[in-house]
């Protein structure tokens, strides 16, 4: 029988496909909508300059409820592209006291897009595109965050 070939090392390049991404921290997001409703989201945590710039990308689906949430170390401006990014998703930039000050609504997959909402966020919520629309989730609202307190924000 013929020798199995040699594995093949993985990507050192984190937007590569086949890069493996350490386990991300998970937690949840409470976000209020429209009608005084509660939505909670579980949430994959990007909290590092790596795990930011990774985001979701090759993910394939993503189930509603469920998301990825970004924590930068302070509010600024921000700016998100779908490089690599399989899935249309909803954006949703949050500021460092829970408010949703804008929203990006089914963002093009494989796009190099900036796309912004033009006010300081210190967090940007990920979700399945048109999950906003469907829950009522609106700008002006508010998140709340569960189980991110501990979690090292790195730059």
């Amino acid at each position: 029988p013929a020798a199995p070939a040699p594995a093949r090392p993985k990507s050192k390049d984190v937007s590569a496909e086949d890069y493996v991404m350490p386990t991300l921290p998970r937690a949840h997001v409470r976000l209020k909508d429209a009608y005084g409703g509660v939505h909670r989201v579980e949430v994959e945590v990007a909290a590092t300059g790596e795990s930011r710039t990774r985001g979701l990308m090759w993910r394939k689906s993503l189930p509603a409820g469920q998301g990825m949430l970004f924590i930068f170390p302070d509010e600024e401006v921000r700016g998100f592209w779908m490089r690599n990014t399989l899935i249309p998703l909803d954006m949703l930039f949050i500021t460092s006291e829970g408010r949703v000050v804008g929203i990006i609504e089914n963002a093009e997959p494989r796009t190099l897009t900036n796309r912004t909402v033009g006010i300081p966020s210190q967090y940007v919520l990920e979700v399945p595109g048109g999950w906003c629309q469907k829950n009522g989730i609106v700008r002006g609202g508010t998140a709340e965050f569960e189980g991110v307190s501990t979690i090292p924000v790195t730059p």
